[in-house]
């Protein structure tokens, strides 16, 4: 969690593709107001409009749930959310349950495109023992009964490594091109 409210701050959590506010419990874009948020970019007005509104909502790019006691979750990026379906898939959800796989060391979740569902559930792993990784099969295995249906990631890519920034952040963008065509 990120904590409660500040005072004198004012958050909400709106439903992406309407700017609707969202129920408690309920995944949608984190925004927040009041004497904290920047006023704009510096001689930038077009960066400004895309991430501060009218009513000066600063729109951060980040999915959260706020609980019904006030305190805020953050579940990932709007960037880096799946739409499989019509189904909203937070790829931070399917990779902290699959670091929890006795082969993989560490996970990263993307989405690429699909005919059929618009996009599909890719996971990148480093496994334990490059000499042993996890197959598909044995990662649907672990996921069956535990994930929804459509979170189950449909492919699989085993690496020694995830591309990185210089900051040290995993590039799951390049991970998106890299695999987006099939591999």
């Amino acid at each position: 969690t990120v904590g409660r409210v500040m005072p004198h701050v004012e958050v909400k959590i709106v439903d992406p593709a309407t700017g609707l506010t969202v129920e408690r419990g309920t995944a949608g874009e984190l925004c927040t107001r009041g004497y904290g948020v920047m006023l704009g970019y510096w001689d930038e007005p077009e960066r400004t409009a895309e991430a501060i509104d009218a009513g000066r909502w600063m729109h951060t790019g980040d999915l959260a749930v706020m609980r019904e006691d006030g305190y805020v979750r953050i579940v990932g990026r709007i960037k880096d959310m799946i739409i499989r379906g019509g189904e909203n898939v937070y790829p931070r959800e399917i990779e902290e349950f699959l670091h929890g796989h006795p082969k993989i060391t560490d996970v990263q979740v993307v989405g690429v495109p699909d005919e059929r569902y618009g996009e599909e559930v890719l996971a990148c792993v480093i496994p334990r023992d490059p000499a042993d990784p996890p197959t598909l099969e044995e990662l649907t295995a672990f996921c069956r009964d535990r994930l929804a249906h459509y979170k189950i990631p449909r492919r699989l890519e085993v690496l020694d490594a995830f591309p990185m920034t210089v900051s040290g952040k995993v590039r799951k963008v390049e991970l998106r091109e890299r695999y987006g065509d099939g591999g």
